[in-house]
């Protein structure tokens, strides 16, 4: 077969391919009773999910591989979704935790050399159900117009039951269910290629931690060992760690499964260790600090949003992924759109609602890490 006919046997097989998704009808209805129409591709099946959009232009992989997405079904607002295919090292975790993605035009021929397979084989693979060809501009403003609210794929016409399933659901205890199981250590790599900084030892608490957030500490010449969402106090202050990372993840902070991770980080804190939490650990740490926190109307997803240093006055793009926010009258950073707290300094710690780590996203908050490790040099030299 020479490479004419090659080409053409792939033309032929993503065509085949495109015509069996588009022959899969499948629906949408929210718990408002809206209803969207589309072709189903991925796993089949029906799923629930609390239904948020993300504003992220490039970045799907690291949008699917986000644990802190646990329980909810994720619609992309920018509509052409795995142009650039599958890319394993690119992920944030090992396997998705959403429930469902839904995309206006999924990709069936991705073009990108590193590329290791299609979306909707990925999808199938991690029996993750997808759902395309609806407007996801209106299903937007629905969500930007009344709030995030839950949701239903199914392949059969919807009915009352299915909307009732809707209102129903509940996400139960997502940090358990995407933390790590048990203690892992990264190897701390070789100091003579990073002349910035001496080694550290950190701590990394991980409700869901992305992958991204260790990578970004090793870059910086830190051993990183990784402690499960319900390790106490005690075991890790036992490792005298230079500083200890609190990380992203899923779910309503104030909820009361996670009332033992507030009580931990409330004793580390008293420790003098330097901390620093990153979204879902932002929160906590403000919990075990005594503020409060609350749901926001839609949330912050993207990798485009505005922040401001109050100090500096400097605002920075930063990549995000949360529904919730901080009530706070001391915030180091604001949201530029809404003006929800996105940072608090504590005595010689400090916690941030975005991801200086970005993956996917810009890296202007990147200095944050470097930040956190000035930090503990400082009290390690006492």
């Amino acid at each position: 077969m020479n490479e004419q006919q090659a080409i053409a046997v792939f033309q032929l097989q993503m065509r085949n391919e495109n015509a069996e998704m588009r022959n899969i009808k499948a629906y949408l209805v929210l718990e408002n009773g809206t209803i969207f129409e589309g072709e189903g591709f991925g796993a089949r099946g029906d799923v629930t999910g609390e239904v948020v959009f993300t504003t992220a232009m490039t970045g799907y992989l690291e949008t699917l591989t986000d644990p802190s997405y646990c329980g909810q079904i994720v619609v992309q607002t920018f509509p052409l979704i795995g142009n650039y295919g599958i890319i394993p090292s690119d992920f944030e975790s090992a396997k998705p935790a959403l429930r469902a993605y839904i995309v206006k035009h999924p990709c069936q021929a991705p073009s990108n050399f590193r590329s290791e397979g299609s979306l909707d084989a990925f999808l199938k693979e991690n029996g993750i159900i997808g759902l395309c060809g609806i407007d996801t501009r209106a299903l937007t403003r629905i969500i930007r117009q009344s709030g995030v609210m839950n949701g239903k794929i199914t392949a059969s016409k919807p009915t009352e039951r299915d909307i009732s399933e809707a209102k129903a659901y509940r996400i139960e205890n997502p940090v358990a269910l995407v933390s790590a199981r048990m203690m892992q250590d990264k190897t701390i790599p070789d100091c003579t290629t990073n002349t910035r900084t001496l080694a550290s030892s950190v701590a990394l608490m991980d409700f869901g931690a992305k992958r991204g957030i260790a990578e970004a500490l090793m870059e910086r010449g830190c051993g990183v060992r990784t402690f499960p969402h319900d390790a106490k106090s005690g075991e890790i202050l036992k490792m005298n760690p230079d500083g200890i990372v609190l990380s992203n993840g899923p779910g309503d902070p104030s909820d009361p499964s996670n009332k033992g991770i507030v009580k931990t980080i409330r004793d580390i804190m008293q420790s003098g260790i330097p901390v620093f939490g990153i979204c879902l650990g932002h929160q906590l740490m403000a919990l075990a600090s005594g503020y409060a926190t609350k749901k926001l109307e839609f949330g912050h997803r993207g990798a485009n949003q505005p922040v401001k240093e109050l100090s500096t006055g400097r605002v920075y793009i930063t990549s995000q992924n949360h529904g919730y926010t901080v009530i706070s009258d001391n915030s180091s950073f604001i949201n530029v759109n809404d003006g929800t707290c996105e940072g608090i300094d504590y005595e010689n710690s400090f916690s941030v609602q975005f991801h200086p780590e970005a993956r996917a996203g810009p890296l202007d908050t990147g200095f944050l890490f470097d930040r956190f490790i000035e930090r503990m040099h400082t009290y390690a030299s006492g």
